[in-house]
């Protein structure tokens, strides 16, 4: 199903650069719970806030939209909410592109994790203890109250949202949104910082119940704040030298000391009842499930994926962001240069860090035979061939590859990793057939999915196939996912003007163009520039 065009969309778009400020670095002084801070915002709208703020990074690139990452990111995440306060309501976990080392929440339970801040971590229970805090703030009900707090900011965080906007639309500014977005956001959140002690405390012993809860180490929180306040530097003043995620979340003895203390006596409980750590899977399934959004919850078992004698998922995957967030030819020098001088880099994790650099940098050849040891190892692990595949592809080696996606795909035949690059390799280098063969495997992956890139590839595959118009409706939901609603909405006016349309066709087509209307003509009103409305001038 493709994206839901909503009317609550108008709001959103305003109420994005709000959910930014009510991010974890901005949970103001508020009422207590039970106020008409509940009543101000529905569920409903709390999640078309949030996703309007996650099309809104991507529209500046400030979004890593990978599967792989995405998978892992979610399944932690989703780990952790099986274990908080409330695990029915909706989560989603996203990593933002951001060498800032800071996390945040927004509306809707929209929780970005900084890939700086994945690249500081030193194991997954630190990873976790920070998102575990983020989804304190959510179930505190922080944001709801931060909403009623800082109603009297919505009309500044609108003009920074717009201005955003505006600045992201020229060629030659690609992080000039941001930037503007980010300096006006810091305005108020300066406004703000002297509210934010009390609830970073909530948030600290809510995220810690949580971690207990999912078999996570609970000290892993305190041991992560002593962690940020040794990357300081020693004896300095300036605040540019301290980690971002030190200034939204201020750290002091008295806050660790306490998170040891909320540690420690969970850790102590523990011993006397059982908590999802030590239950086995029916047990666990009749205590915490179902959970909406999650198809199978006992997934979500404290093993975290990790069997005895597999790869680290965690380690795989902080170097998996390190790769896909940096710059490949000099992390090949980086890669290579310490598996030789380095004593205990040689990891797996390192290795296949350098494989990744290696086919990023176009040496596909050289990454394959980084692999070939690892995979001897671990012969089945899916992200270790994944990665094969990838390099054979690169070099050139297309048979090959295409014969390892076809066995990753028929073993796991709904992994969007492996559907995505397939259909891909499928499209680009097979005929109709293959090119209706990719179409298919990547049509059910759109429902209640936002990632531009897979609009894009099933577009590609669909038109390959001689689905021009199932292509149209895809490469339109790209257009509007990836910040460019004025293209969406002509694309879909030129598709209703075919002859050929049968009724089911016609009728999407033409509920997209009504739910995209009043954003279209909302935007056209306060003449908003945008990537695809240079002058912010009306259309015809």
């Amino acid at each position: 199903m493709a994206p839901r065009f909503t009317h609550r969309l108008l709001a959103a778009l305003i109420a994005a650069g709000l959910t930014f400020g009510a991010s974890a670095q901005d949970d103001v002084r508020l009422p207590d719970l039970g106020s008409s801070a509940n009543a101000l915002i529905s569920d409903q709208d709390a999640r078309d806030y949030g996703a309007a703020m996650v099309r809104q990074m991507r529209a500046l690139d400030m979004v890593v939209d990978d599967p792989l990452l995405d998978d892992y990111i979610n399944d932690l995440g989703y780990r952790l909410v099986a274990g908080c306060a409330k695990p029915k309501d909706h989560f989603a976990f996203f990593i933002a592109r951001d060498p800032v080392i800071n996390a945040f929440a927004a509306p809707g339970g929209y929780i970005a994790v900084n890939s700086g801040l994945i690249l500081i971590t030193r194991n997954e229970d630190e990873l976790a203890g920070v998102i575990a805090h983020e989804i304190g703030h959510i179930t505190q009900n922080h944001l709801q109250r931060a909403f009623e707090a800082s109603k009297k900011d919505a009309p500044l965080m609108a003009l920074v949202l717009l201005g955003a906007i505006a600045a992201g639309a020229g060629a030659q500014a690609a992080d000039a949104g941001g930037a503007v977005l980010m300096g006006g956001l810091g305005a108020i959140a300066q406004r703000q910082v002297n509210f934010t002690r009390k609830d970073e405390t909530e948030a600290d012993r809510a995220g810690i119940q949580t971690l207990a809860n999912a078999g996570f180490d609970p000290n892993a929180m305190a041991g992560f704040f002593e962690h940020m306040q040794d990357t300081m530097r020693a004896g300095s003043a300036d605040d540019r030298d301290v980690p971002e995620l030190l200034q939204s979340h201020p750290v002091t003895l008295s806050r660790i000391s306490d998170a040891k203390a909320r540690a420690g006596s969970l850790i102590a409980l523990q011993k006397e009842r059982p908590s999802t750590a030590n239950m086995d899977r029916s047990e666990w399934a009749k205590t915490t499930a179902p959970i909406r959004f999650v198809k199978d919850p006992t997934k979500l078992l404290p093993d975290g994926g990790n069997r005895p004698g597999a790869l680290n998922r965690y380690e795989l995957m902080r170097e998996r962001v390190r790769v896909l967030t940096g710059d490949a030819p000099q992390l090949v020098t980086y890669y290579a240069s310490n598996l030789v001088e380095q004593h205990g880099f040689d990891t797996p994790a390192n290795r296949y860090g350098y494989a990744l650099a290696l086919t990023r940098s176009g040496r596909g050849d050289k990454a394959a035979e980084q692999l070939q040891p690892l995979l001897a190892a671990h012969a089945g692990d899916l992200v270790l061939r994944l990665a094969l595949a990838d390099a054979q592809w690169q070099a050139g080696k297309h048979a090959e590859a295409l014969a390892t996606y076809n066995s990753l795909n028929a073993e796991s035949p709904r992994n969007r990793a492996v559907a995505v690059v397939y259909a891909k390799a499928l499209t680009d280098s097979g005929n109709k057939a293959q090119a209706v063969k990719a179409a298919d495997m990547l049509r059910p992956m759109l429902d209640n999915n936002d990632e531009p890139e897979l609009y894009l590839s099933y577009a590609k595959a669909s038109d390959k196939a001689g689905d021009t118009i199932r292509a149209g409706e895809a490469y339109a939901d790209a257009s509007y996912l990836s910040g460019r609603p004025f293209d969406a909405m002509e694309q879909l006016k030129r598709l209703l003007q075919r002859n050929d349309l049968d009724y089911y066709a016609r009728a999407r087509i033409q509920a997209r163009i009504a739910d995209l209307t009043p954003l279209v003509m909302e935007l056209r009103k306060r003449r908003v520039q945008t990537d695809d409305n240079p002058d912010g001038r009306s259309q015809q």
